[in-house]
């Protein structure tokens, strides 16, 4: 009997629960539980001295072993600033040149929103996540296979980030395949695509410098011109300008160049991969990334001093076994935050790539992967964290599931980056007091209401129900709960919609293969 008691007791309380957090939601304040920027910086991958060691010996690689294949301008603006060519070629960093660069760098800017109210203040140790990954296949949220991602792709993954409210900037996830023998007409495509589906910020990697032009003039329309795109600079073009080891890659670098001049901050990353085109040891591998990001660093800031810049240290991890790229390992995870706070150990905006799970399908190795890396690059204190959301199959696939589920994901990770606040109040003694002397529990108590939308979060699609409650509404799974939300956002959610007449003329300037009715709900 005693056993029953208690088995109804624990009911009541639970119904008095879910009575007490409704009652709660339907008086909340607007205070979010987390928000974008929150501080990281708490996990520390390498001790101080370590990073010194690293740096240190990265610098002596660009001042003795040097860049090789720098272009013609990136060379003379380098020998100009006091670099120096070495017999082979190789363009020569002197240690205090790149130091100086380094001095001079930008330390905070701000990443804006076609939407304001998603700006990011980059910098610090003010954390954000976006995606990011240009995969070739996407997991098709019908028919569950994987298949060449198309445009279409580009504008659904944008519209479905664009309310993800824990994704906070949408890097390109995909290409479009059918577009990509046209250079020009891919790119162009790309870019008119995110830029229509996302008030977030936007940003993609052009395939050849000779887009940056037209992008960047798509973008001045959208925004009303050089000048107003100039004042809030919703658009971004992010390179690759490296090819490891340390040689500039010709046609990014040009583009990374040009799309400076137009005065949107840039994100650029090296990649260099252990075991393949980087060392095995993943010290060794750290030694290189860092010395190709402060290449980099030095390449922007030889074109704009001080531009608005965040430094890409993405040193990739193999499986030695097969030599095959592996996003999801322990060592890529330790070896993203280790990354991340070394280029924050130098007062520098960093940004590096986690979440990229070596999983073919949203399940439980992806859920692993993913959570491991974005967690310790997030408490690393890394500024923008690439890959975050939606990446499968090692960077070869998006899903839209994926993104769903990881904005889950990513929404507890945030959480903990926020903490536990120490206070008076949240000692909670006199609320002890009141339950332990009065009650025996704190399910009605005023702070446990008051706390409900302010302390905790809650997933979207994550289930909390009891066994026989999933159960009786259908039992389904983490996977296609996210399905469901998916194909209603994509269905319902078009968030940007151009001015007609400026609309009109970007499909005059450029061949758009996107379609008017495949920008509108299919009632509409």
């Amino acid at each position: 009997m005693t056993v029953v008691a208690n088995k109804r007791s624990a009911s009541r309380r639970r119904g008095n629960a879910r009575e007490a957090k409704l009652a709660a939601r339907q008086t909340s304040s607007t205070h979010a539980v987390v928000k974008s920027g929150q501080p990281g910086g708490k996990f520390k991958a390498l001790t101080e001295p370590e990073i010194h060691r690293i740096y240190s010996t990265a610098l002596d690689l660009l001042e003795t072993v040097g860049m090789a294949e720098a272009t013609p301008d990136v060379q003379q603006m380098a020998l100009a600033a006091g670099c120096t060519l070495g017999d082979d070629g190789r363009l020569l960093m002197p240690r205090a040149l790149v130091e100086d660069f380094i001095a001079g760098a930008a330390r905070e800017y701000t990443i804006f929103g076609r939407d304001p109210k998603h700006d990011l203040q980059i910098g610090k140790d003010r954390v954000h996540f976006s995606t990011c990954g240009e995969a070739v296949q996407t997991l098709d949220l019908e028919t569950r296979e994987y298949r060449p991602s198309s445009l279409q792709d580009v504008y659904d993954f944008a519209r479905l980030a664009d309310r993800m409210e824990h994704i906070h900037m949408f890097a390109q996830t995909v290409i479009s395949n059918e577009l990509s023998g046209d250079v020009m007409l891919h790119d162009t495509n790309v870019a008119f695509a995110m830029m229509s589906g996302t008030t977030k910020h936007a940003s993609m990697a052009v395939m050849d410098a000779t887009s940056v032009d037209d992008v960047f003039a798509m973008a001045h329309m959208f925004a009303g011109g050089d000048e107003a795109f100039r004042a809030r600079p919703f658009f971004s073009v992010g390179q690759c300008p490296v090819v490891s080891p340390l040689k500039y890659g010709v046609e990014n670098s040009d583009a990374l160049v040009k799309a400076i001049k137009y005065g949107a901050p840039v994100e650029f990353a090296v990649v260099p991969q252990s075991g393949a085109t980087g060392p095995a040891a993943l010290a060794g591998n750290l030694v290189l990334s860092t010395a190709e990001a402060l290449a980099g660093l030095v390449l922007v800031n030889l074109v704009s001093r001080g531009h608005p810049a965040s430094v890409g240290n993405w040193p990739f991890v193999s499986d030695l076994r097969t030599g095959a790229f592996s996003g999801g390992s322990g060592e890529e995870a330790i070896m993203s935050a280790a990354a991340a706070q070394i280029i924050n150990y130098l007062d520098l905006p960093s940004h590096t790539a986690a979440g990229m799970s070596d999983s073919k399908l949203p399940d439980a190795q992806a859920g692993y992967e993913k959570a491991l890396a974005n967690t310790l690059a997030g408490m690393s204190g890394c500024n923008l964290i690439y890959e975050s959301a939606g990446m499968l199959g090692s960077l070869m696939c998006c899903s839209f599931e994926a993104m769903v589920i990881d904005n889950d994901m990513l929404g507890s990770i945030q959480r903990s980056l926020r903490g536990i606040e120490v206070t008076d109040e949240t000692l909670s003694f006199d609320v002890i007091k009141e339950a332990a002397l009065g009650p025996g529990h704190f399910l009605g108590h005023g702070q446990t209401l008051a706390m409900m939308e302010t302390e905790y979060l809650y997933p979207n699609v994550a289930n909390r129900d009891s066994y026989d409650q999933w159960k009786t509404a259908g039992s389904r799974t983490t996977r296609e709960a996210a399905a469901v939300v998916a194909r209603d956002i994509l269905d319902n959610h078009f968030p940007i919609q151009h001015d007609p007449q400026v609309e009109a003329a970007v499909r005059e300037r450029f061949d758009i293969r996107l379609a008017p009715e495949q920008m509108r709900p299919k009632a509409g």
